[in-house]
């Protein structure tokens, strides 16, 4: 389960010419109802940006073309997660994580990847065309920080082979893909929020009623 980095990898994850910002703690304002899109090379290399990636991003379009996608990178987020994320988008299957990208005034936005995999006549992989979503913080604060924290400290300490280990043991004992772990802490703020949603109706509902039948 644990491969050597490839030449792909290495061009995803090497410094490019591009001056990278100092990274703030404040995250970007922006309409999280919609959604980021972008279409890179098989190398990660821009292609193309929707205005919404542009706008929360901060490049502007021409500073994006012909940049590899790393260039919103955070460096709090653990490399590992990359290398799993690329090995299964390399073997054409889609893949589903959540990442804390880096915008050009330094500040911070999380998103959730979606991404469909364009192949040429002979089945190579040619683009890919990537969606992303904005992530509630609750998920982020209760589940993913205290994980991605853990990934990067091991990182920096013993490799990102080891910080694998980590995570594929973490995985395991929960018995869940990391697929999985994120639908499943999802799917587990949403139904928060619709029994909060449902109760606070109910109390709406309730207090409309007392009144409607005190003065009458």
């Amino acid at each position: 389960m644990y491969f050597a980095i490839d030449n792909e990898l290495k061009i995803y994850f090497k410094m490019e010419v591009f001056e990278r910002p100092v990274p703030i703690d404040k995250e970007v304002s922006w309409d999280k109802t919609k959604t980021i899109m972008s279409k890179t090379d098989r190398f990660g290399t821009i292609e193309y940006a929707n205005e919404v990636f542009i706008d929360v991003s901060g490049y502007e379009d021409y500073e994006l073309m012909s940049q590899p996608h790393n260039i919103i990178r955070h460096p709090d987020m653990p490399k590992v997660i990359f290398k799993v994320l690329w090995d299964n988008l390399k073997k054409g299957e889609n893949y589903h994580a959540i990442v804390k990208n880096l915008a050009k005034s330094g500040r911070y936005y999380w998103v959730i990847t979606d991404f469909d995999i364009s192949k040429d006549e002979k089945g190579n992989i040619v683009n890919y065309f990537a969606r992303r979503k904005a992530v509630p913080q609750e998920v982020i604060t209760k589940h993913i920080e205290p994980l991605y924290k853990r990934l990067l400290q091991i990182e920096n300490a013993s490799g990102m082979e080891a910080s694998e280990k980590y995570l594929v043991g973490y995985l395991e004992e929960q018995n869940k893909t990391y697929v999985d772990f994120i639908m499943e802490i999802m799917n587990e703020h949403e139904k928060a929020m619709a029994q909060q949603n449902a109760a606070n109706v109910t109390k709406v509902e309730d207090k409309k009623g007392f009144f409607s039948k005190f003065f009458n």
